[in-house]
């Protein structure tokens, strides 16, 4: 799931201050972890720990209350007994990664999907958007090609998967709705040749840049065989201690030896934040 972390954290300066270009800096100081980030770790703590994800989120929220949730989000998480809001909203498909890594089937994983879009994301679209991302990092890790891959996903979902992105890219506007953004984030994936190239097409289209990059980051690393080192020690040098070590433990027990790399990133110091990479076309 570090792919769609990295996503998160890389797009997060872009969301309100869209560039159309995958021309940038990979990493700024002012880059940052959102609640896509906090909400995807919470759902790899729920599955470690079997800890029902509704409450898991919720104290998540607590821990991380500026992360910039969703109002709607905010008001649920913020009440023990607050009943779902059937939100359509692409929230359910950036927070899926863990799901498509942690099961043995793909049957289970839409099954998953489902159960953990349903706390808060119960309209059709919602769960739709969640076993879309999620099946697509199954079937990446499992081998699938990206022509098998989208045949399944518009097949399967209805999702218009025709146009590439700089099909895409010129008209593109902020759009929080999953059937505004699954299309668009698998266009990225489908368009790249690696898994950095994945995050730039992604940030490039414009939109919720965040929330672009973190569902494609998440495809892209099953597909491509892990974060490339370099790019993961940085990602990681954005976490705190605890979303560090969550996601430390989760990539060992269900990434590691999966479809992607070894598992083994490089040791990296408290908020080690800073300096940025190379640009690339």
């Amino acid at each position: 799931m570090l792919g769609a972390l990295t996503g998160d954290i890389v797009g997060s300066i872009y969301e309100w201050n869209n560039i159309k270009t995958t021309v940038f800096p990979l990493f700024q100081d002012h880059c940052r972890f959102t609640d896509d980030t906090v909400l995807t770790v919470a759902l790899a703590e729920a599955i470690m720990s079997g800890e029902p994800y509704a409450q898991v989120m919720r104290r998540y929220y607590r821990s991380y209350p500026e992360a910039g949730y969703g109002k709607n989000f905010a008001r649920w998480a913020a009440s023990e007994d607050a009943a779902p809001y059937d939100s359509w909203g692409n929230g359910s498909a950036m927070r899926i990664a863990p799901a498509g890594w942690a099961f043995d089937s793909l049957d289970e994983v839409l099954q998953k999907a489902k159960e953990y879009s349903l706390p808060t994301h119960g309209h059709p679209e919602g769960v739709r958007g969640a076993q879309a991302a999620a099946a697509a990092i199954y079937l990446a890790r499992t081998g699938a090609t990206k022509e098998q891959m989208r045949s399944f996903i518009a097949g399967r979902f209805g999702y218009d998967l025709s146009r590439d992105c700089d099909d895409i890219r010129p008209d593109y506007r902020f759009d929080v709705s999953c059937q505004g953004t699954l299309p668009q984030a698998l266009a990225a994936f489908f368009d790249s040749e690696d898994f950095e190239s994945a995050l730039r097409l992604a940030v490039s289209l414009g939109g919720d840049s965040d929330t672009l990059a973190c569902i494609t980051g998440g495809i892209a690393q099953a597909f491509y065989g892990g974060v490339p080192a370099y790019i993961a020690q940085r990602a990681l040098g954005f976490l705190d201690e605890p979303l560090r070590r969550v996601t430390l433990e989760f990539e060992g027990r269900f990434v590691a030896g999966r479809g992607a790399d070894d598992g083994q990133i490089p040791p990296v110091p408290p908020f080690a934040k800073g300096g940025t990479l190379g640009h690339a076309h």
